[in-house]
């Protein structure tokens, strides 16, 4: 496999950004899948490469992994006016098929991500359910109204993301997103049972169980931690990337 660093600049965020990209060796390019995935609240682009085994999978799976970067924004279009929604959904996919001549086919791009990542992944996936094959949420932070959040993100940096009232806001309520889908693609989800977002992922299984849809929820003896979201990449590529 091929490991890339790339900086260049992104229109959306108006500066340079960094992206880690994992490319096989062989093959066309623009015919291979590409995961994008996501890092968490107290990481950065380069969390998944230091800490997993994301390499050997990717490697094992013959996929393409493309790894952003977005400081503490919760995968938002930020109020303060930092654009990283934007950036993630729409500008990143374009500028690894400009950079990489990686494909947008929906049916070869799955987006996955660990924590604040998991969010991220699933708000991806359901604002435009049709652009990917596959998503996977691990120890997922999927709630932003919760108070569990509220004492993680300082009052004055949630206002930053969504507002002086600091609400989420419906663009921001994956339960009603879910809801609203027409199809879903299939969705991983896991969760340590000792994690306190543990709760999260039990709601949002049982809404997808609801909805009829094709999910998968590991569920274990764990806690928030690269032990756990190690082993649930990897279970998320069996599942998904089979």
């Amino acid at each position: 496999m091929a490991h890339l660093q790339c900086v260049f600049y992104s229109k959306a965020l108006e500066m340079d950004t960094c992206v880690n990209v994992i490319l096989p060796n062989e093959g066309d390019l623009s015919k291979t899948r590409v995961v994008f995935l996501l890092h968490g609240l107290s990481d950065n682009y380069s969390a998944w490469c230091r800490y997993s085994l994301v390499e050997r999978y990717a490697l094992a799976a013959n996929v393409a992994v493309v790894m952003p970067e977005v400081q503490r924004s919760f995968y938002c279009d930020t109020a303060s006016g930092m654009a990283y929604f934007r950036y993630i959904s729409q500008e990143l996919p374009e500028m690894c098929k400009h950079f990489f001549n990686l494909p947008t086919d929906p049916a070869l791009s799955y987006i996955m991500g660990l924590s604040m990542g998991g969010f991220g992944a699933l708000k991806c996936m359901l604002h435009n359910p049709g652009r990917y094959a596959g998503c996977g949420s691990f120890s997922g932070a999927l709630r932003m109204d919760s108070g569990i959040l509220r004492n993680v993100l300082k009052q004055e940096e949630l206002a930053a993301l969504v507002g002086s009232d600091c609400k989420a806001g419906p663009e921001n309520d994956l339960l009603a997103l879910a809801s609203q889908a027409e199809t879903l693609p299939p969705i991983y989800l896991s969760c340590g049972e000792q994690d306190r977002l543990y709760p999260m992922s039990v709601e949002f299984a049982g809404h997808l169980e609801k909805l009829g849809a094709v999910y998968r929820f590991d569920h274990r003896p764990g806690t928030h931690s690269w032990e756990f979201w190690d082993q649930s990449l990897r279970d998320c590529f069996a599942y998904l990337l089979h």
